[in-house]
């Protein structure tokens, strides 16, 4: 049979504080998964530890049957990344793990939960001596494959929480912007105004997992008519190497013929206590020809008019010129034959 994977509800990604129980077909089935009350605090909506490298902690999930049938489940960790979708996920079990997922280990491969009860799945946490610092993310999952007889596959649901960590030492937020770029589309109203869309991509490059507050703006040469985005959603939280592409809109952007046009990212850095702060911004630049064609080629004809006219204008001159010319030199011959006529 075909395994087909079914998110109930991953607490790991959505972070809440309680977790709805996920059902099986039957709708005899349900479980709910917690963090434990323990030194760490009550009613954590996720697991957050700062452990010096070569470190170890040790924690537990509370997982709660709330069926009528006893529940056998899997138990696993693995390591999150964020989906195009910007929302927070985990690599399957069989993916290589190399960072909560190697480094969080529960007690046990299956856990036991008899119909009302509850079990506790103890957890160890064991950085290694030579972890890099930095933030890592990822969570611990509880699985259940049922067959589904109707469509012959095995259904596979997942309910798990986020394990956040932080390894000790020097903390390197980063972000950068790459890949800048602007397109451009102009009107054929030779004195109206186009639109522009801006690309570019957002890439972690610290060691740290950061939002950002981005804003975006073009101007023509020596800084005139300026506009800017007026707004831009946020990105998500980006994990340490990862990215995240971004397009925005710019609208009334005057064809300057030079349009230089601005990305600038305020990295967002949350503490462990939850409290955000801004970090200095970043920004890169990029030039992009913006031309009035249909205001360009009006010039042209313009101009094109204007020289003729002056042509035609000297042409006509001249023709003139040379008829004159030849009236006086005419005048001045017949004049010269009849003064030898009355002299003959």
């Amino acid at each position: 049979m075909k395994i087909a994977l079914v998110s109930a509800l991953l607490a790991a990604v959505a972070a809440f504080s309680s977790a709805p129980p996920a059902l099986a077909d039957e709708g005899d089935v349900t479980w709910t998964v917690r963090t434990a009350s323990n030194s760490y605090g009550n009613d954590r909506s996720s697991y957050s530890y700062s452990v010096n490298p070569g470190g170890t902690l040790r924690d537990e999930l509370v997982v709660a049957n709330r069926g009528k049938t006893p529940l056998n489940l899997n138990v696993y960790t693995a390591d999150g990344f964020t989906t195009g979708a910007g929302r927070l996920d985990l690599r399957n079990r069989d993916d290589k793990q190399l960072g909560v997922g190697a480094w969080v280990r529960g007690g046990q491969a299956t856990v036991a939960v008899p119909p009302g009860k509850t079990a506790q799945v103890p957890f160890t946490v064991s950085i290694p001596p030579n972890a890099t610092p930095g933030d890592y993310v990822g969570g611990i999952v509880t699985t259940l494959t049922q067959p589904d007889a109707t469509a012959q596959i095995n259904v596979e649901r997942r309910l798990g929480i986020r394990i956040k960590l932080r390894v000790s030492g020097e903390l390197k937020p980063l972000l950068s912007v790459e890949n800048l770029h602007v397109d451009y589309q102009g009107t054929l109203n030779p004195f109206g105004q186009g639109h522009a869309t801006v690309s570019y991509t957002i890439h972690n490059t610290g060691n740290a997992t950061l939002s950002a507050q981005q804003a975006v703006s073009a101007e023509g040469v020596f800084g005139w008519f300026r506009t800017g985005a007026a707004s831009i959603a946020a990105p998500p939280e980006l994990l340490p190497g990862e990215s995240w592409k971004v397009s925005v809109p710019l609208k009334n952007v005057t064809p300057a013929f030079d349009l230089a046009v601005t990305a600038s990212l305020t990295p967002l850095l949350t503490d462990a206590s939850g409290s955000t702060s801004s970090l200095p911004p970043v920004t890169a630049s990029v030039h992009a020809m913006t031309v009035p064609w249909t205001l360009v080629v009006l010039l042209v004809i313009v101009i094109a008019l204007v020289v003729g006219a002056v042509f035609l204008s000297r042409r006509n001159r001249a023709r003139r010129r040379t008829r004159e010319d030849a009236r006086v030199k005419e005048a001045v011959e017949q004049a010269l034959r009849e003064k030898e006529t009355q002299a003959s």
